[in-house]
């Protein structure tokens, strides 16, 4: 987790980069264990999914930027959450490469509660 909490307007701005990226190249959800069942448990669609992240702002942010473990050359990623249907949603997002998708790492219902340094929406 970082130490230092980005600004509001810096969350946004990696959002705002996101959600662009999203329109030109797509998003990619990661075929993990926990992410597969996640559409069912939450009982939303694919595209939902996809307008649910679009719609992240600040108050949804919960840690980052942090550094890809697996592989310290990819792009740092963000934590955000959100409450679906009555659950709490951990949402792992990187920028991913350049001219290419942006990676979703993380999608399913949050094992530990989350922390909201700006509130959540």
């Amino acid at each position: 987790m970082s130490e230092k909490i980005p600004s509001k307007n810096s969350i946004d701005e990696f959002l705002e980069r996101i959600s662009h990226k999203i329109r030109v190249f797509d998003i990619v959800f990661r075929e993990r264990e926990k992410n597969l069942p996640a559409l069912a448990d939450l009982d939303i669609t694919a595209q939902q999914r996809k307008q649910l992240i679009l719609a992240l702002t600040h108050e949804n942010y919960s840690s980052g930027p942090n550094k890809d473990t697996y592989d310290a050359s990819k792009p740092d990623y963000f934590e955000f959450g959100l409450i679906i249907k009555g659950k709490e949603v951990y949402i792992k997002l990187s920028p991913g490469l350049e001219n290419k998708p942006v990676d979703c790492m993380s999608f399913h219902v949050a094992e530990y509660k989350m922390n909201y340094p700006f509130g959540r929406k």
